[in-house]
């Protein structure tokens, strides 16, 4: 069986599609999961989807999630089966995920719930974030309820098939932050006569810095990067009117998130006054902390210790983000990681590519924590 699944995995990697785009995945994941006889296919949005498998009996509701997209990037890796789709990769591992959730799909066919209910969800666009919040938002969604949810990532640099838990939040929160500045262009020999970002450029940039290292402000670990500016046109006769400053917010608790941004905020509206410039702020790909649930970390801990899986705790958040977030906002939840090998490529890397030998043991500990969830109070 193992085999049919790391050979589903490998023609997953073939045909990657980037967020919003999975259709063909969407598809492929369908067929495949059909032999296995749900009770239910849930369409969810344009390309997600669930899969429920229901007992005769009132119990709790279960969801075991994957995601469904891949990255626009080149893939380098040289495998056999490598991405037949220009410039677009599973270099996050997403194929291996879903690999897994499939896997243990065929494990809970033929161990079906007595009383409850478990769902598999592969979840659209988490490299975006807004899949995950489109999932939570959907209707039919809601209508699941789920008193648990589970969901896993596989983590270069930590031993294979090591399981990385954490109480609390566990990876962090971000945005991308858009600041639009706008004045006066001029003559460039008469700059006197028209109203330049570029001061004010240097000003938020600084400002935003020194806002980064005070540590009075905030509880934890917070960090701004500066990604992008752009002033004015490339024409040497004329003195810039319009600039757009680029920045990613991230922090490890969504609480210091919420201070960093306020402050952000007021340092823009503060300078741009002072430059006599009007300002524009918005935000995209915004990432809430995901932040796990104290229950649910035990249960994934008594399962790994159950079929003798080793366990490391971490005791900082990772600095990446994950839509799971939005999931742990409103449901009781896990998010841990599956430990992918000291040597592997790290994620978003061109040479990337899932290592098979983890998805058994990845299957083995999500069938553990179904059956220990099915009978938990």
């Amino acid at each position: 069986m193992i085999q049919k699944i790391i050979s589903f995995r490998h023609e997953l990697h073939k045909y990657p599609e980037v967020s919003n785009d999975e259709y063909n995945t969407s598809e492929r994941v369908i067929n495949f999961i059909e032999k296995y006889n749900p009770d239910e296919i849930i369409k969810l949005g344009k390309t997600g989807v669930a899969f429920a498998y229901n007992g005769k009996e009132k119990g709790k509701t279960i969801v075991f999630r994957s995601e469904l997209d891949a990255l626009p990037i080149l893939e380098r890796s040289g495998v056999e089966y490598r991405s037949v789709n220009d410039h677009v990769a599973h270099s996050c591992g997403h194929d291996g995920h879903m690999a897994i959730l499939t896997g243990l799909t065929q494990k809970i066919s033929e161990n079906r719930p007595i009383k409850g209910r478990v769902i598999l969800l592969f979840q659209p666009a988490e490299e975006v974030e807004q899949g995950a919040r489109d999932v939570v938002e959907n209707s039919k969604f809601i209508d699941i309820n789920p008193d648990y949810m589970f969901a896993l990532h596989n983590v270069p640099g930590f031993e294979k098939n090591k399981i990385i838990l954490k109480k609390g939040s566990f990876a962090s929160a971000s945005k991308g932050m858009t600041i639009k500045l706008t004045g006066k262009t001029s003559h460039a020999a008469e700059p006197q006569n028209g109203i330049s970002p570029a001061d004010a450029i240097s000003k938020i940039i600084k400002n935003l810095n020194e806002l980064r290292t005070t540590k009075t402000l905030f509880k934890d670990f917070v960090l701004l990067t500066i990604i992008h500016i752009q002033l004015g046109e490339i024409s040497f006769g004329t003195s810039p009117g319009y600039a757009e400053i680029r920045v990613t917010l991230r922090a490890y608790e969504n609480e210091d998130m919420e201070v960093l941004t306020d402050n952000c905020e007021k340092i823009i509206k503060e300078i741009s006054k002072v430059e006599k410039l009007s300002y524009e702020i918005s935000y995209s790909e915004e990432f809430p902390a995901t932040v796990n649930n104290d229950k649910c970390v035990k249960i994934v801990e008594q399962s790994a210790n159950q079929i003798g899986l080793l366990i490391a705790h971490i005791d900082k958040p990772f600095k990446w983000s994950e839509d799971f977030g939005y999931f742990t906002e409103k449901y009781d939840a896990c998010f841990f990681g599956l430990g992918s090998g000291k040597e592997q490529p790290q994620l978003h890397n061109p040479d990337f590519d899932f290592p098979d030998d983890i998805i058994e043991k990845g299957i083995d500990l999500f069938f553990a924590i179904y059956k220990m969830t099915m009978n938990h109070d």
